[in-house]
């Protein structure tokens, strides 16, 4: 039997490295994760943030609500 890892655990994995966020909406952001709570909320830094419009933003620390969170993507943009 294979053992599981819970979403909540893969998460924890990526602190400290590069992940791409998709937001509810037209946001998109790539920073490298710092933390996060059971909500999923989120500290980022160094991020970029992209908009459907093409236009990067360039932020130095950014907290994500959780609550509107659709997708994440370990990696950063970078894995593209």
């Amino acid at each position: 039997m294979s053992s599981q890892l819970l979403p909540l655990e893969l998460i924890d994995r990526c602190v400290g490295e590069k992940i791409w966020v998709i937001m509810k909406g037209d946001k998109e952001f790539s920073g490298t994760l710092q933390g996060f709570d059971d909500f999923v909320n989120m500290v980022l830094e160094d991020v970029t943030e992209l908009d459907y419009s093409g236009n990067p933003t360039k932020l130095s620390k950014i907290l994500l609500n959780g609550n509107n969170v659709c997708m994440l993507i370990p990696g950063g943009l970078d894995q593209q």
